[in-house]
């Protein structure tokens, strides 16, 4: 493993976090506009980014090339309520679904999305306030 300066960690951190702010108003506006699955596959991204920016500080190093949200946040070391969890669970599953539609995914009842991303927007909250 390759330590990165303190500077360095600061930087990636500053960047994570931009792009997870970013993505996270990007998913709204997909969500606002009738685009479900689209604007959570944008807030999947969002919490994916706020997570790596913990596992970068946590980790002094650059972030794993992965997509998994419980994963990231086991390797950032916070304490995760099971709320939590479960929120990064079902917003995982946006991931792929937004890489790779196909006719199993099914479009994203719109009222459905709104309580996905007010749920999602929650642990957002939570974990930029830990940064």
């Amino acid at each position: 493993m390759y330590m990165i300066s303190a500077q360095d960690i600061e930087r990636q951190v500053g960047y994570w976090r931009a792009n997870a702010v970013e993505d996270l108003a990007s998913g709204e506006v997909l969500v606002r506009s009738g685009h479900g699955r689209q604007g959570l596959f944008f807030i999947h991204l969002a919490l994916e980014k706020v997570l790596k920016a913990h596992v970068t500080r946590a980790t002094k190093d650059v972030a794993p090339k992965i997509h998994s949200l419980t994963r990231l946040a086991e390797l950032s070391g916070l304490t995760i309520s099971a709320g939590m969890r479960d929120v990064l669970g079902e917003t995982g599953r946006f991931n792929i679904a937004g890489r790779y539609p196909d006719e199993k995914n099914q479009p994203v009842p719109i009222r459905s999305a709104q309580a996905r991303v007010k749920r999602a927007k929650e642990v957002f909250r939570w974990l930029m306030m830990q940064l």
